[in-house]
Formats: C-alpha cells, sequence, structure tokens
C-alpha cells in the first residue's frame, strides 16, 4: 500500500469583477478495492456554499456556489490517498463470451448499452477503417487485442500538452498524429465502442514515482479508458502511457463522454476582459506517513 498526496489547484484571473453561477466540481475520488480516500479538503476563493452529491454515474460532485463579485476564482484540492497495488497483468479469463466478437449478458447489456455507442461522428469510416487495421484473428482474446490497440495508439500517436478546454474530436486526433492524454483516451474509447465493447472516459491523477519524460500526462490532470469486460469488470488501459491497470492510475471520475468529466465546469455573470486559467498538480508519496509507503 501507497500513501499519496494530491494537490490540484485551479486558478482563473479577471481584468474586470464577474460575479458566478454555481460551479460543478468533480475533484473527489470515491472509495474502491483499490483506492481508500484518508482525507479530502478543498480551499475556495471567493468563499460560498458547497453541496456535495453523486451523479448517476456515482461520481461525487460538489457544487460551489461563489459569493460576491471577484477577478479571481482559486480552487484548490487536498487528498490524502492509500493506493493498493493491482496486478499490471489481469488473470486471463476463461469464458468463452471474453473471444471476439464481446458478449455481454442481457443484465449487463441493459446497463452498459449507452456506453456501447460512440458519442462522435465518423461519417467518413476513418476511425473505422485505421481500427480495421489493426484487428487481429476472429477468436483472440479480448484482453489481448486491447492490449494490443492500447499499446498500439501509445507507439503509434504523438503527445502534445494542449492548454485550450475541450477535446479533439477521434477523427482530427487520426488527421494530426498526435493529442493529449484526453484526445488519445476519446480515440480509445470510441473506436472500441464501435466493436460493441462497453467503454467510458475516466480522469484522475496518475503517480509518477521518479518522474522522466517516459511518463506523459504527469503534473496535471490525466485522462484514460476504461473498458467492461465480463468476468473481470471494468479495466483500465491509458495508451497516453501504453499502461494496463497501473496503480500509478487514480481514478476522480468516469462518465460517457469528455463533456461530463471537467473537473471545473460553471458560467460567470459579468464581462471579465481577458481570462487567464492555470492549473497545476502535484501527486506524491505522504512523508509524514513512510510505514504506508
Amino acid at each position: 500500500m501507497t500513501r499519496l498526496t494530491i494537490r490540484h489547484e485551479t486558478v482563473y484571473d479577471y481584468d474586470q469583477p464577474v460575479a458566478f453561477s454555481p460551479h460543478r466540481l468533480m475533484l473527489r475520488p470515491r472509495d474502491s478495492h483499490a483506492s481508500r480516500l484518508v482525507n479530502a479538503s478543498l480551499e475556495l476563493s471567493p468563499p460560498g456554499e458547497t453541496r456535495w452529491v453523486y451523479d448517476a454515474m456515482g461520481n461525487c460532485v460538489c457544487w460551489f456556489s461563489p459569493q460576491g463579485e471577484a477577478r479571481q476564482l482559486r480552487i484548490t484540492s487536498h487528498l490524502t490517498i492509500d493506493r493498493y497495488p493491482a496486478p499490471l497483468a489481469p488473470v486471463q479469463p476463461h469464458d468463452p463470451h471474453t473471444n471476439m466478437p464481446i458478449v455481454y449478458e442481457l443484465n449487463d447489456r441493459l446497463v452498459l448499452s449507452p456506453f456501447m455507442t460512440p458519442a462522435s461522428e465518423d461519417a467518413d469510416g476513418a476511425v473505422l477503417a485505421w481500427l480495421r487495421g489493426h484487428m487481429g484473428p476472429p477468436d483472440e482474446p479480448v484482453l489481448d487485442f486491447l492490449t494490443r490497440l492500447n499499446s498500439a495508439i501509445h507507439g503509434q500517436f504523438g503527445y502534445v500538452n494542449r492548454y485550450v478546454e475541450g477535446v479533439q474530436a477521434p477523427t482530427e486526433t487520426l488527421a494530426l498524429g498526435s493529442g493529449a492524454c484526453r484526445d488519445l483516451a476519446w480515440l480509445m474509447v470510441e473506436a472500441v465502442r464501435q466493436l460493441g465493447f462497453a467503454a467510458q472516459f475516466v480522469t484522475g491523477y496518475l503517480y509518477s514515482p521518479g518522474g522522466g519524460s517516459a511518463v506523459r500526462g504527469a503534473g496535471a490532470t490525466h485522462a484514460w479508458c476504461q473498458v467492461f469486460l465480463p468476468q473481470l469488470g471494468w479495466l483500465e488501459f491509458d495508451p497516453t502511457n501504453g499502461l494496463v491497470e497501473s496503480p500509478d492510475l487514480i481514478q476522480v471520475g468516469a462518465t460517457r463522454s469528455p463533456t461530463e468529466a471537467a473537473p471545473v465546469a460553471g458560467n460567470l455573470i459579468g464581462f471579465p476582459g481577458n481570462s487567464r486559467l492555470s492549473v497545476s498538480v502535484e501527486v506524491y508519496v505522504d512523508e509524514q506517513n513512510p510505514a504506508a509507503a
């Protein structure tokens, strides 16, 4: 078990004072068999009322209503998490439904149906054509196929830091041959949905022990893909780094599309003039609890 401390700060600066509508914050992870939330707190400026809810996906959401007007909105999340390492190579299931094409039982299919339908356009068939180039034999176990596809995206596409909001359409990522972590994750989500897999867009953090340029996406919010498989449930694939079920992935939210996964979302009331956004994320071992590390 590793105890991690996470500090995530989002700062908006404006030329003119503005008021704020209620803001939706998705910054707090839920407990799971792989992670236990030890402590969580928010620093909010300007101050305001907070209300915690679970959304339809079971994500923990805070509705924050800033009071008065200000030229700066600052939201700082502090988390302490116990992370229990997951196996990097999940056990091979012996369920014939885990061969291609994927087959879900009726009860699972009723729940998974919204996550099996692509949410973006592929009018020219570019995503499907690219996907066909990575197909293996018809009886290939799906876990082998998904691991291969995850590695292919990692090897084929360049990684770029994009500081503008939003996610590229999968067709745009294919055309550019590059993208941020959220773009590569979204490409994999939408690609496997075309084959009938249930997939989710996942956001959270990446712990990078020792750092290094080989790890993409550390020091910021991170995004990856989850795919549901019979016997195994939701499995994590990070095409940005070629990781599968890595203990270094710390999930905060899982959604059908990237638009629902923003860590901070809300509107202004007034005319801000020019605005500037800065985001910083730190993930490190809690040195005050060396026995837990």
